[in-house]
């Protein structure tokens, strides 16, 4: 298959980045990562979550957040419920994202829901968004392998990402939440989408446990996927989902496109300006090849 001349990248590394640092980051620095990462040419981007301080504390801040750097075409922010939903809206959110897993165990810990009682409950709201004129944007958590329940049936994701595309949702992120997935795994399952959802909007978002995120992203490509959803420095990792490491690094996503000759609209060197904004506030090392790299000169 033809490789896209052009990928669009979805930084996350604001929301789901630095979700799971135990540290407070202060407000003033999230806002400047924030804006060097739109400097450095995103189109897209998840800057906050609406959800309780109390199970997310690095996300207390997102009203203020959004407040300073929410008016921007492409903000993104995540909303787990009502209440998120409402904060967000109020906050004057135009794209919001809302999550389930496919795996019923790893909803059960997340959100102390199954996954069809999770459903049930969405989608009135995303009815109810698309109403309003909102973007939804579905991330779909474990579509590959849940910490609980091991290897997950493509067909079950499929069926849940059906459901979600049948609801009014505009986009689906379909998550590989603890990095176990391969390649060959990856292909198949974004060829089954792209064949069953031909209307709907596919983004892949991998994390690099297992370091095989970047040859994911080449599978995914094969399979005629132009999307990705990565985080600077590959910060993050899920909180409820023991053992998952950080996103793939968005400064070695780029890098390995621009090499394969596919554009993205990002500066990689002004990546490296947002990762040394940040670096003194997180607790992670940052490990990723062009950052590495980039301070050998």
């Amino acid at each position: 298959m033809k490789l896209p001349d052009y990928v669009t990248i979805i930084e996350v590394g604001p929301r789901d980045g630095l979700q799971n640092e135990t540290q407070f980051v202060p407000t003033e620095k999230k806002l400047a990562f924030i804006r060097q990462l739109w400097t450095a040419g995103f189109k897209e981007m998840e800057v906050t979550s609406f959800v309780s301080p109390k199970w997310v504390p690095q996300m207390m801040d997102s009203k203020e957040v959004m407040k300073q750097a929410g008016n921007k075409k492409g903000t993104i922010v995540l909303a787990p419920n009502k209440k998120g939903i409402d904060d967000a809206l109020s906050s004057g959110a135009k794209s919001i994202a809302v999550f389930l897993g496919v795996s019923t165990s790893f909803n059960k810990k997340n959100i102390n829901k199954s996954t069809s009682e999770a459903m049930e409950r969405l989608v009135p709201e995303i009815n109810s968004l698309k109403a309003k004129g909102i973007f939804v944007r579905a991330c779909i958590s474990t579509a590959f392998y849940c910490p609980y329940e091991g290897k997950i049936d493509p067909q079950s994701t499929l069926d849940l990402c059906r459901q979600f595309a049948e609801a009014g949702a505009d986009e689906l992120s379909v998550a590989d939440t603890i990095g176990e997935a391969s390649p060959s795994e990856a292909f198949e399952l974004f060829s089954l989408l792209k064949q069953q959802l031909p209307s709907t909007l596919l983004t892949a978002h991998f994390h690099d446990t297992k370091k095989m995120a970047l040859a994911n992203i080449y599978a995914s490509l094969l399979a005629g996927i132009d999307r990705f959803d990565s985080s600077t420095g590959g910060l993050g990792g899920c909180p409820f989902a023991p053992g998952a490491s950080g996103n793939v690094a968005t400064e070695d996503v780029v890098y390995m496109l621009h090499r394969m000759g596919i554009q993205t609209g990002v500066n990689p060197d002004l990546l490296i300006e947002a990762i040394s904004m940040i670096k003194p506030y997180v607790s992670r090392p940052f490990l990723s090849g062009y950052y590495i790299n980039s301070k050998i000169k």
